[in-house]
């Protein structure tokens, strides 16, 4: 595992490349800051992508049902493995760290004793 902080000019590109490799990924987020304790916002739930909007000064994680907001983005740190990114760490402007971990869809085989799907009317 790799683990790095970016540039604050990097944002926003690294964003948009890794953004294209979340398909079939899902995403829990957890925020941590001392007056919440550790608190997780989503669990493992589709993930569709991570933009940076330099203007607005937001990170934005588009999730199946949530878009989960960052203000103020004061760093991010990336860990990144043989596989890809598997999460990101962003201190948002309130120092609140919001943790974005990836996890890959798991493809489970059918239930045993399990023929096929139900027959049609």
């Amino acid at each position: 595992m790799s683990v790095r902080q970016l540039s604050k000019s990097e944002w926003q590109s690294y964003c948009d490349r890794v953004s294209k490799g979340l398909q079939g990924k899902r995403a829990q987020i957890e925020v941590a800051a001392l007056p919440l304790g550790d608190q997780v916002a989503t669990k493992w739930v589709p993930i569709f992508g991570i933009t940076y909007d330099p203007k607005d000064d937001i990170v934005d994680v588009a999730l199946e049902g949530l878009d989960h907001l960052i203000y103020r983005p004061r760093s991010v740190t990336v860990d990144e493995g043989a596989t890809g990114l598997s999460s990101l760490e962003i201190i948002d402007g309130e120092g609140r760290k919001q943790i974005v971990k990836l996890a890959e869809l798991l493809m489970l085989p059918p239930p045993a004793g399990s023929v096929g799907p139900p027959p049609g009317p």
